[in-house]
Order: C-alpha cells, then sequence, then structure tokens
C-alpha cells in the first residue's frame, strides 16, 4: 500500500519514497544481513567438536589410548563404549538447549515496516539496509540503529541496551548531534508514531559493536575442570612407573619376564584413574539434565559445578530483580497519601479523581507500561468512572514536546455543555500549566522529589473544563487546578526477596548493579532485602578509582547505579581479582561482556537478547529469579556427589593396587589377573557415574557457607578418609587372603579374596555416599541404582565361583558356602564401622 502524509509535532510531513528494490538488495549483498555477532545457531557438528575438545573427554580419550598401549583391548573398548555414550548425551542435551534457545529469539530479527519504491512493505529485520525508511508504531521493535525525520509522541525503551527501565522521548532529528532524534536496534516502541532513516545494522549498530567486544574475551575454566586433569595426569604417571616397577620386580625375583608383564599391567589397570573424568563428564551431562528439568538451560557443563561455588551474585535490575512493567504505587491529594501497594485500599473522592483524570489524560489503547498501570488500576479502584469514559468522545490531543513534558486530552461527553480537560506529565510542567508558584510550589516539588528518591516514577495530575468554543493551539491557555500526583513503580518479581534471603542463608553475597538513578537502585535493595549499608556507588564515581581503590571499594558496596557496560566489567573483574567465584545475570547486550567474563553468566531467556545468551553459561528460560537459586542447589549437590564418587574412586584403588603389589613382594602366588579387575571395574564404573550421581541432596546443603575459593577437591581431610577406608579394606583382604593360602588351595584361597574385596567394594560404596551421614541416615537415604547394581554384582560373583565355565576363567576353585558368607559379612562389617568412626572424629 502507498504511504500516507506522516502528522508529526511541526505539521504535516511528506510521504517518503524510500529506497528502491534494487537498491537495497544490492546494499543487502555488500554489507551482510542486520544480525548480530555469533547469532546463527551452531550446528551438529560444530556441537560435536566442542563437546569433544573438552578437557574431560580429552582425557578419557588418552586413557582409553593408554589401555591400548598396555595391550588391554577390552577396558579400552569399555572406555570407548563409555565416550560413545557420554558424548551422545551431551550432544543430544546441548542440541537440545540449542532448540530451546532458538524458540527464544525474539530481538535479533523483528519483522520492520519499511517504505521501498514508495510502498509500504513488511520485511525480514535481517533484511533492512543502511538507507532504508523504517516506521515505528506502538509495539515495533526497532530493527536497526536510525536517526528520526519525523515522530508524533514517542517514546521507546532502551533498557536492554541502556540498563534504564524509564522509556525514553524522542524527537525528529534538530540537527547532526542531536541524541533524541537516535533510535536504536532491539529498543521497543511504547508510544506514539516516526518514521526513521536506518544508519547502522549489525555490527554496525550499538548492539552490535558490544556483541563484537565479547570476542576478545574467553571462557572461564573452573577450578574443578583444572585441579581434575592435574590430579589425572599425577596418577597416570604413578601408575605408569609402579607398572614398570612390578614388572621389574617380579621379573627379577622369579625370572619370569611374561608374568612380571603381567602382573605389572595388571596394577595399572586397577590404579589408571579412568573413573575421574568419565564421574565428571556423566555428572555435568547429568546435571544439565536436571538443571533444565528447573527452567534452566545450560551452555556450558562446566558452569554446572561452578553455580554452586559462587561466593557473589551480582544482579541487574531491571527485568531481573523487577518485572520491568509498571505498577500503580500511590495516589497523594492535597490533603492524603493513598500506598496502593499495602492491600485493602479504599480511595475518597479526591483521589479517585487524580486516578479518573491520569487515565482521561492517557492514551485509549496504551502500550506504555506507565499508561497500562494506571488502566489497571482505574480499572480496580475506580471500574464504574473507568466505564464512563469509554462513553466519551476525544476531541483533541495535546502531545508531549520537547519544552512541555505533559499530555493533555480534551473530552466531550454527549450532550454535555462542558466537557473534560486532563492533563499528566512532570510534576514541575503541570504545576506551571496551573500557574502554582511559591511556597506551594515548592512544597508539591519536595513530596515529588521525595516519592522520586524511594524509587518511584512520579507524575502530577491536573484537570480543567472547556466549553464547546474553538481550542487553543496550546494547553497553556488552559485555566487548570491541580488534583495530586500519582507515582507508579516497576514492582520485584514476587520470588526475589525468598530467593535473596536463600542466598543470605547459603553465605552468597548478592550485588545489584544497574543503570538506573541511585536513588532508585537504593529503594528497589531496601525493598528487595539487599544488605545496602556500604551505599550506592554510581558509574561516574567508580570510573575515578583506581585498579586497588576499587578492589577496596567492592568488599563492602552492594549497590551500583548509574553503572556502563565498561563499568560492569571492571566490577567482575575487581571481584574476581578479590577471589570471588562471580555469577552474573543479565538480559541486556549492556550485561553480556560482565556475562562472559564472570565464572558463570545466567542470561535471562524471556527478556534477554541473543548476545546476551551467547554470552551466558546459563540461561533462565522464564527469567524466574528463583529458578537461579534452585540451579545453585542444583550446582552444590552436584559437587557434593563429585566429592564423594572421587573419595570412593581413591578408597577403591588402593585394595586393588595393593593386592596387585604385595603378593608380588611376598612371593605368593598372584591374586588378581586383568580378567578380576575387569570384573571390579564393571563394578566400580556404574557406581561411580550413577550412584553417587543419583543421591539426593542433604539436608543442610544451603544452610552451608559456599567452599572456599581456593578449596580443592582433593583435600586434605577427604583423602586421609579415603586412604584410611582403602586401607582398612586392603588390610582386611590381604589378611585374610594369606590365612586361605595355609588352609585351602590357591584357586579357592584366590575366590575367598576376590569374595572379600567385592563385599568390601560394595560397602565402601555405601559409606562414601556421604562424609557426615549416619547409618540409619544412609538407609533412609533412598537410592534405588545402588541396590540393582549391588544385586547384580552378587549374582555375578556367585556365578564366577560356582559357575565352573566362568570360574575357570577366573582360576577359581569353589570354597564352601559358610566360608563366604562369614567373609562377605566380616568385610562389610568392617568398613561400616569403619566409616561410623571416621564420621565420629569428623
Amino acid at each position: 500500500m502507498p504511504p500516507t502524509q506522516y502528522i508529526t509535532g511541526a505539521g504535516v510531513a511528506p510521504a517518503p519514497t524510500g529506497l528502491s528494490a534494487v537498491e537495497a538488495a544490492r546494499r543487502l549483498a555488500a554489507a551482510g544481513a542486520n544480525e548480530l555477532p555469533g547469532q546463527g545457531p551452531r550446528t551438529l557438528p560444530l556441537i560435536a567438536r566442542e563437546v569433544l575438545t573438552e578437557p574431560m573427554f580429552l582425557l578419557l580419550i588418552a586413557a582409553a589410548a593408554i589401555y591400548v598401549l598396555l595391550g588391554d583391548l577390552r577396558e579400552a573398548a569399555v572406555l570407548a563404549v563409555s565416550i560413545v555414550v557420554v558424548l551422545l548425551i551431551t550432544i543430544l542435551q546441548e542440541r537440545r538447549t540449542e532448540h530451546a534457545l532458538a524458540r527464544l529469539k525474539d530481538l535479533s530479527s523483528p519483522r520492520a515496516l519499511v517504505v521501498r519504491d514508495g510502498v509500504e512493505q513488511r520485511i525480514a529485520g535481517r533484511e533492512v539496509v543502511v538507507g532504508d525508511i523504517v516506521l515505528l508504531r506502538e509495539g515495533d521493535r526497532v530493527p536497526a540503529d536510525g536517526v528520526l525525520h519525523s515522530a508524533t509522541a514517542l517514546s521507546a525503551d532502551e533498557s536492554i541496551l541502556t540498563g534504564e527501565s524509564l522509556p525514553v522521548d524522542k524527537r525528529a532529528a534538530a540537527g547532526a548531534s542531536d541524541a533524541a532524534a537516535r533510535v536504536y536496534s532491539g529498543s521497543l516502541v511504547v508510544r506514539g508514531f516516526g518514521v526513521a532513516e536506518i544508519t547502522a545494522t549489525g555490527v554496525r549498530s550499538e548492539i552490535g559493536k558490544i556483541g563484537r567486544a565479547l570476542a576478545t574475551l574467553g571462557p572461564e575454566m573452573t577450578p574443578l575442570y583444572r585441579e581434575v586433569r592435574r590430579v589425572v595426569r599425577l596418577v597416570a604417571t604413578a601408575a605408569l612407573a609402579l607398572c614398570a616397577l612390578i614388572a621389574a620386580l617380579y621379573a627379577s625375583s622369579r625370572n619370569d619376564w611374561l608374568g612380571g608383564v603381567l602382573a605389572g599391567v595388571t596394577v595399572a589397570m586397577g590404579v589408571l584413574p579412568e573413573e575421574f573424568p568419565v564421574v565428571l563428564t556423566v555428572f555435568l551431562a547429568m546435571g544439565a539434565w536436571r538443571i533444565s528439568r528447573v527452567g534452566v538451560l545450560t551452555r556450558r557443563m562446566p558452569a554446572i559445578e561452578a553455580i554452586g561455588a559462587a561466593t557473589v551474585l551480582a544482579v541487574d535490575k531491571t527485568g531481573t530483580l523487577t518485572e520491568n512493567r509498571m505498577q500503580l504505587a500511590l495516589i497523594e491529594t492535597s490533603a492524603r497519601q493513598f500506598d496502593l501497594r499495602t492491600g485493602d485500599v479504599r480511595l475518597d473522592d479526591a483521589a479517585g479523581s487524580v486516578l479518573m483524570t491520569a487515565l482521561a489524560a492517557s492514551e485509549i489503547n496504551a502500550f506504555d507500561p506507565m499508561e497500562r498501570a494506571i488502566y489497571e488500576g482505574a480499572e480496580l479502584w475506580i471500574p464504574r468512572e473507568a466505564r464512563e469514559l469509554h462513553t466519551a468522545e476525544l476531541v483533541r490531543e495535546y502531545d508531549l514536546t520537547a519544552d512541555l513534558f505533559a499530555v493533555t486530552h480534551v473530552w466531550r461527553f454527549g450532550e454535555a455543555e462542558e466537557g473534560l480537560i486532563a492533563v499528566k506529565g512532570a510534576p514541575e510542567t503541570v504545576l506551571e500549566l496551573c500557574r502554582v508558584d511559591g511556597a506551594q510550589r515548592n512544597a508539591w516539588l519536595a513530596r515529588a522529589a521525595a516519592h522520586a528518591g524511594r524509587g518511584l516514577r512520579v507524575l502530577g495530575v491536573a484537570r480543567g473544563t472547556h466549553r464547546r468554543e474553538t481550542l487553543p493551539a496550546s494547553p497553556r491557555e488552559f485555566e487548570l487546578r491541580l488534583l495530586g500526583l500519582i507515582c507508579l513503580a516497576d514492582p520485584l518479581r514476587s520470588d526475589v526477596p525468598a530467593a535473596l534471603v536463600e542466598c543470605a542463608r547459603a553465605g552468597i553475597r548478592v550485588v545489584m548493579i544497574t543503570g538506573d538513578h541511585p536513588g532508585t537502585a537504593l529503594a528497589i535493595a531496601a525493598e528487595a532485602g539487599f544488605d545496602a549499608s556500604g551505599g550506592a556507588l554510581t558509574g561516574a564515581e567508580l570510573r575515578g578509582l583506581s585498579e586497588a581503590e576499587l578492589r577496596t571499594r567492592v568488599r563492602s558496596v552492594n549497590i551500583y547505579a548509574r553503572a556502563q557496560p565498561d563499568d560492569k566489567l571492571r566490577l567482575v573483574k575487581a571481584l574476581k581479582e578479590n577471589g570471588e567465584i562471580i555469577a552474573m545475570t543479565g538480559d541486556g547486550v549492556n550485561d553480556a561482556p560482565a556475562l562472559k567474563a564472570a565464572h558463570v553468566g545466567v542470561a535471562m531467556g524471556g527478556r534477554g537478547s541473543d548476545v546476551a545468551r551467547e554470552a551466558a553459561a546459563l540461561v533462565l528460560v522464564n527469567d524466574d529469579f528463583g529458578s537461579l537459586v534452585k540451579a545453585v542447589r542444583l550446582g552444590r549437590r552436584i559437587y557434593s556427589n563429585i566429592c564423594h564418587a572421587m573419595s570412593y574412586i581413591i578408597s577403591v584403588h588402593i585394595p586393588i593396587a595393593g593386592l596387585g603389589l604385595l603378593p608380588v613382594l611376598f612371593g605368593w602366588p598372584l591374586l588378581f589377573f586383568p580378567v578380576h579387575v575387569l570384573f571390579l571395574e564393571f563394578v566400580i564404573d556404574p557406581a561411580c557415574a550413577f550412584v553417587f550421581e543419583a543421591d539426593a541432596e542433604s539436608p543442610d546443603l544451603m544452610r552451608r557457607q559456599p567452599r572456599p575459593p581456593g578449596e580443592r577437591l582433593f583435600s586434605g581431610p577427604i583423602v586421609r578418609r579415603s586412604v584410611l577406608l582403602g586401607a582398612v579394606v586392603l588390610a582386611f583382604a590381604i589378611l585374610q587372603y594369606w590365612l586361605a593360602l595355609h588352609l585351602l588351595s590357591e584357586s579357592a584361597a584366590r575366590a575367598l579374596a576376590f569374595v572379600a574385596i567385592v563385599a568390601s567394594n560394595l560397602a565402601l560404596i555405601f559409606v562414601s555416599r556421604s562424609q557426615t551421614a549416619s547409618l540409619p541416615a544412609l538407609l533412609a537415604k533412598p537410592n534405588r541404582i545402588f541396590w540393582w547394581i549391588a544385586g547384580l554384582a552378587c549374582f555375578a560373583l556367585v556365578l564366577t565361583i560356582y559357575a565352573p565355565p566362568v570360574a575357570r576363567v577366573f582360576q577359581f576353585a569353589p570354597p564352601s558356602v559358610g566360608a563366604v558368607c562369614i567373609v562377605t559379612a566380616a568385610g562389610a562389617l568392617l568398613v561400616l564401622l569403619t566409616g561410623r568412626v571416621l564420621r565420629q572424629r569428623t
């Protein structure tokens, strides 16, 4: 359809013709699509490559290669199958995340109404080029940066770029440097109409510049990844050295080099820590699935354990702590004040008149958040008057201008002689229109300032009457009477106060970083329950501090106002330099650099920008702040269970290595051959990967302080406890083997010793599920996977001893059932009692 003429505050503007289709196609080919950096979806090969280059997958592959070099192809095959299974699980999870993120993308390529060849047409936002004429109306997303040629009462929500929650008024360009005439990609038109010429698209837009800056920041490797990689290298080196030592000792003492190599390979199989990377990879893959069930998508798996270690949670106010929508909060008349947030409120006639007049001064089909809040309030408190307004006729509208920050509507009610003049706007402007001055003016301005200091948006409201004569050109000519003030607030999300309380109990410090005024930030902080004892630090003040001064200030200040993108990035870096583990939430493009620099970046899925989601490690699907706390809880549970699994791995490998080494040193018959170690691995591997992963969280999990940033997974107490448990199992098994060699045949003694090690191993799994819980508490802690594995292991053990074909493979002769029962009970009981003693000493 051909464009009409466009009415502006200065009159009627000629209809633009825009670019030709041919010229637009040429510019699109030359400059590229109007898309943000890194916006395209990750393909399946790219996801697979990223997963395979994760450090833990590389360690799994390296472990399999070591087994191939040792000649143990069966164990190498088991590891290869494990790699494939975990790889498939991880790729499917990543792919699922990508699909969910694709559904969330609503800002990167909005539909745009442009003029091409003199005809209005809607095109995909990615096809917009520099020079396009774009028509902007309420509810439109601005597709690219541009300058306004005309504007009628135009306001835009630029919070995605600046962090400011309040709409910004726009006007047609008055000069080359007129900032109020510029509109920005990703911002939302909340009121009015405008015609803009596009000046920058894609990476050249303001959003694109911020997105491009992210390429200079690399992802943060978590301490857990670094530590496990270091330990695996050390233990693998020690295992290979021990293999060579045992082979040399066996061969020199018995003149049997083949037997020596076999003994060395057996011990190396038992000591090589392939379970470490398996545990970490499986736990994180399953953790991504568990976290997705509470509304959090995982883009980078290491963030799952890192979120549980967070000591500081840095949050943006707009859209994260607040709902990014206005709510009618307070009405003030000359005599009374009505707080509409307190529940059961009854307005008197004066307050009802203020609200009715504010409604009459609002757009009929409001999109502006403030005007929508006024409509909602009117429907709740003055429904009859609101319905009456629908029967009236809007005679004239005086829009807000650069020199008159107020909106005036003139209404006519049927055949009535007098109509209604309704005015709302900036308090100082409304006071001027009402010709209020002197002490009365100062008193009203003081009231307005007090409300603004509490984080409220304040509007003055006035009314007058008119007859049917010709209306004046300016509302300044009306006789108006001041009625009072209305105050609006961007309300807190309902789950924020409870989430902050839980964070406080968990020892997590919460920091607010916002682009809002300090008074607004402090008011929201007080309402939410922040610790604001350190006051607020503005972006301007922050930029005046040296790096050392900033590191000192961030220890006590929790509220940061008027922050720019570079300020947020500096804050995150300063907190990290103080030894904090940072989780940063945000939704705007301005948050993206800090999201990527933080240990864990958490983007908002519903209101968040694509640039923020690309930079983040986690995405909150429904912008639910409570989901973040659930993610922290799950992260702590995952890390706790990883610790239990790692403790078990240390414990169980001590008797395996010792029972391979000690018979060689004592000159006894070999107890273990590769097939025995392989049997144990079929118990150990699923126990590590699934029993501990499925364990429920401890009741006090969110009442503990965050683990110290420098705390190691293999800390002294954990290693000592694990070694003691393993040493007890080794002592019992080797003593039992020595006694059996004197009483039974070599094959029967080997079988009985193997029973002892399997029974003790199952008991080790049980007691390693908690460092502090009692045996009754462990029994009450449900874990069906453990009982399945224990049952299958016992069934397989019976087959290896009493089924002749299988027994021959294991070089077993069947001992008596009574001896097997005694050894099983003794081994399990000894481990359980040792675990109880160690818990009492903890």
